[in-house]
């Protein structure tokens, strides 16, 4: 079984302030539309969100590649 990849402090804190960013930009879209307007930040909303959930899978759920060393190895030669 592949081992777990630790994540360190800063992997952590950098997830943090994109999701601070997510949040406030997302809040802002939202403010600066009007009662009429077609709901755009909805679009930019969902697609930087699968992007902050695969930010989190990278950290949180990554293992190592048994098979890199050999592809590395064999992209050299």
């Amino acid at each position: 079984m592949p081992k777990k990849i630790k994540h360190s402090k800063k992997q952590v804190s950098m997830f943090m302030l994109h999701l601070i960013v997510y949040l406030v930009a997302s809040a802002a879209m939202w403010f600066s539309l009007g009662p009429n307007d077609y709901p755009w930040p909805a679009w930019v909303i969902a697609t930087w969100g699968l992007m902050v959930v695969g930010h989190a899978c990278t950290i949180w759920y990554n293992y190592e590649d048994r098979g890199m060393d050999e592809f590395k190895r064999q992209l050299n030669n």
